[in-house]
């Protein structure tokens, strides 16, 4: 997409007892779905653990994409130690080359694209095969849906199902099946700006009404599931009404299954406030969010803030572990990168990318990912909250740093070269930070966000005032975890 796009603690399963969840079907723990925390719902509970996502996927064509091995790269996702995914649904797909990414997995090849509509029996698709019949479902696209979110379930991943998305380009449009050239019923004969309205003059609304409740009826019983209404809907024409409509599609259709899914609305590029938002929301993701400062601009909501794309900034690890970290550490709830070392014929992320590719993505990558989310597990992180006046000094100059907080009992830190500071320093820095803790005895660890190591271990006795902990040398970043004894 665009840029300007316990016990409380984790309890894994035994060996048997997770051969016995899987065979119990898609809702493979016999829990609810995935649900906001009750006592802190800025995070999630799931299967009856306070949870947060973090992910690093491919190009969401995981489904719509015929040769692209899901379970391989679902496979993949979980041995990274990584819980998140975001799939779309096929109505939007792209030509090679957009966006300047090789081997998109969005952009399928002649005749590789499955969606929820069925070809019908006349030529004449865009990118190979039969049009489409808006009126009648492929019941093999629902097969290959179903199949994914059951795989994901049994590796523990849970899937945003992004329903729309603009059409940035007219050669995007082009190919969507909601197109007239593409369909054979009369229907959405008009500009890519005019597909997402309430207005009906182009016929699309009741297909796209009726397709919402189809997917939420198929996926009525999965747990590990939550409904993005669109991505990027800042671009191209999508008006808020609609995004209202289909939100209220899914409310009633899924009142009338008797089950309830959180909903997503992907609200801007950066950051934005969000007013008068719709009481069916529960999750406010947002793409590029570094510095996160969105979220202290919608923590008042109390509903999960996430970061839910980026890239655009290059092949590098580094913008985006700065980006993960400080937005997880100034309170977010899901973070997802978006990994361009996913395609066809390379499901366990290990396509070598051209330099130019707009984002990065790689298996070294994402062990970082899997050192941040160790490290958040490592406290009772449902029980924290950002608290911006715990370091009184020290922080050195071109840095930003980040506290998650349990009250005098825990507080985690993230220190990292300001990215959008052209004057930052680079090279080797220290920092001593002075530290706003309670009387007491204390352990403090220095934490490599890329290895998980301890770098430097530190017991602290605090008698009153603030303490002055020194940091070990660091390159770009690094995370601190203090304890009270």
């Amino acid at each position: 997409m665009p840029h300007s796009h316990l016990n409380r603690r984790f309890r894994p399963l035994t060996k048997v007892g997770l051969l016995a969840a899987v065979s119990l079907g898609p809702c493979l723990w016999g829990a609810a779905p995935l649900a906001l925390h009750p006592e802190n719902p800025r995070y999630f509970q799931w299967r009856g653990q306070p949870t947060f996502l973090l992910g690093s996927g491919e190009h969401y064509g995981a489904v719509l994409n015929l040769d692209f091995d899901f379970r391989r790269y679902l496979d993949t996702l979980a041995a990274d130690g990584l819980n998140h995914t975001r799939t779309f649904t096929g109505v939007y797909c792209e030509p090679p080359g957009a966006f300047n990414i090789a081997r998109n997995t969005l952009a399928p090849e002649p005749n590789r694209l499955i969606c929820p509509w069925a070809r019908s029996d006349q030529p004449g698709y865009a990118n190979g095969g039969n049009k489409f019949d808006l009126n009648r479902w492929d019941e093999t696209y629902f097969e290959r849906l179903r199949a994914f979110l059951t795989h994901a379930s049994r590796r523990g991943v849970v899937v945003e199902l992004t329903l729309f998305c603009p059409f940035y380009e007219d050669s995007m449009w082009r190919l969507s099946p909601m197109n007239a050239a593409n369909n054979i019923n009369g229907v959405g004969a008009v500009g890519r700006t005019n597909v997402y309205t309430l207005d009906r003059h182009g016929g699309l609304l009741p297909f796209q009404e009726a397709l919402t409740r189809k997917l939420v009826t198929e996926l009525k019983d999965f747990d590990n599931l939550y409904y993005e209404l669109c991505n990027e809907p800042y671009f191209g024409g999508v008006t808020l009404a609609w995004q209202h409509q289909i939100a209220e599609v899914i409310v009633q259709t899924e009142q009338a299954l008797g089950v309830r899914h959180l909903i997503s609305r992907n609200v801007a590029n950066d950051k934005a406030r969000v007013e008068n938002p719709h009481p069916s929301l529960s999750i406010f993701n947002f793409h590029y969010a570094y510095p996160p400062d969105t979220v202290a601009m919608n923590y008042d909501l109390g509903k999960v803030i996430g970061d839910n794309e980026t890239g655009f900034r290059g092949t590098s690890d580094l913008p985006y572990r700065v980006e993960a970290w400080s937005f997880l550490l100034a309170g977010g709830g899901l973070f997802s990168h978006l990994d361009y070392s996913f395609v066809a014929g390379h499901e366990d992320g290990t396509f070598v990318y051209p330099a130019q590719q707009p984002g990065g993505g790689n298996p070294g990558f994402r062990r970082q990912m899997k050192v941040l989310g160790d490290f958040l597990r490592g406290f009772d992180f449902v029980r924290m909250r950002p608290e911006t006046s715990f370091i009184a000094g020290g922080i050195p100059a071109g840095h930003r740093a980040y506290v998650l907080a349990e009250p005098r009992r825990a507080w985690a830190v993230y220190l990292a070269r300001d990215l959008k500071d052209k004057q930052a320093p680079t090279g080797p820095q220290t920092a001593t930070l002075e530290l706003r803790l309670p009387a007491g005895d204390h352990l403090a660890e220095w934490v490599n966000p890329r290895t998980g190591a301890v770098d430097r271990r530190t017991e602290v006795k605090v008698v009153e005032g603030t303490a002055r902990l020194a940091s070990p040398t660091f390159e770009e970043d690094v995370a601190l975890r203090i304890r009270r004894r």
